[in-house]
């Protein structure tokens, strides 16, 4: 299997949608597809599979490994795949973390264990850290959730991760506060080994970026990913009229995308794809179920509004 060695998570990552069919099997034809269609835009580091935006929660760990080689058949000659962990424990993490490795997976995102729901210890933290570390030498990126959830790690604990944990070589923050969000870019950016910070905080990813992350990895990017691109680009090279310019043309995606409730943000990213005619439907696994059709005329409204739609352009309900 192909696999880019010596890769460090960095600059744009889109996570990509995964369209089932009718009777919700994995639509492997409109994956395909939608792998090329992101994997050809200029300008990306790599390409996440098997996280939120592929409703992983719901996939098998067959399903998983079918992703991964469907991506890797598709793109994988072409860009670096980083294949999300996630696990109700650390047995099961470490066991997708081999069979990511062994599926040629070039970087690993870690998602917090369930259990961390409720509450956790530094040393709970490291414990699970240090068993997918031990079954692969993959490049990890830590998950960074919101403090409140229960599941992100706190200040101490993230340093601890990253100072005995040596293959943490990023973090996908969504850490949800401004201060502590440029804490992560000022410290884990000059640790002794950096620890790039690739933020996912995309409702707000014009402000985000301004504060020097080194990467984006984000659900909206199986939409926008060139959008995403061209703002990153912008922002590297300090031109902030051209960044804000291109924020306006983002803004109203990232409008609708991440309006409550929250946790349809993918299903309307589904949708989207089917109105731009990238998508033959929108299918999304229980619990998930299908927007309203007014929530979806929001969606084509703002998809106009951001010229990535004719105005014209036919609905089908």
């Amino acid at each position: 299997m192909p696999r880019h060695p010596n890769y460090i998570p960095h600059g744009v990552i889109p996570a990509v949608l995964l369209p089932f069919d009718n009777d919700l099997a994995i639509d492997e034809q409109s994956f395909r597809k939608h792998l090329r269609d992101v994997a050809s835009v200029e300008g990306l580091s790599a390409i996440t599979i098997n996280a939120h935006s592929t409703e992983v929660g719901s996939c098998t760990f067959e399903e998983q490994r079918r992703v991964l080689e469907i991506a890797q058949e598709e793109i994988g000659t072409k860009l670096p795949l980083i294949n999300g962990i996630w696990a109700g424990g650390s047995i099961e993490a470490a066991r997708l973390a081999r069979m990511a490795a062994q599926g040629g997976a070039s970087a690993l995102l870690v998602f917090p264990p369930t259990p961390f729901a409720l509450g956790q210890s530094p040393q709970m933290a490291l414990a699970h850290f240090k068993r997918i570390a031990d079954a692969t030498d993959l490049p990890l990126i830590v998950f960074q959730y919101p403090l409140a959830t229960g599941q992100g790690y706190p200040k101490d604990t993230l340093l601890k991760l990253c100072e005995e944990v040596p293959t943490i070589r990023a973090i996908k923050d969504w850490i949800g506060n401004v201060q502590h969000h440029e804490w992560h870019i000022r410290t884990l950016q000059n640790l002794s080994l950096p620890v790039n910070v690739l933020t996912t905080h995309s409702a707000w990813l014009f402000s985000s970026l301004v504060l020097g992350c080194n990467g984006l990895l984000s659900g909206s990017g199986s939409v926008i990913a060139d959008s995403q691109a061209r703002l990153f680009r912008a922002v590297q090279r300090n031109d902030l009229a051209e960044a804000k310019r291109l924020n306006d043309r983002i803004e109203p995606t990232a409008r609708v995308f991440y309006a409550d409730p929250f946790v349809d943000m993918h299903n309307r990213m589904k949708e989207a794809l089917v109105l731009l005619g990238k998508l033959p439907r929108a299918v999304v696994r229980p619990p998930l179920v299908k927007i309203e059709r007014a929530e979806i005329m929001r969606i084509r409204e703002a998809l106009i509004e951001a010229g990535l739609l004719d105005k014209n352009a036919r609905y089908a309900a």
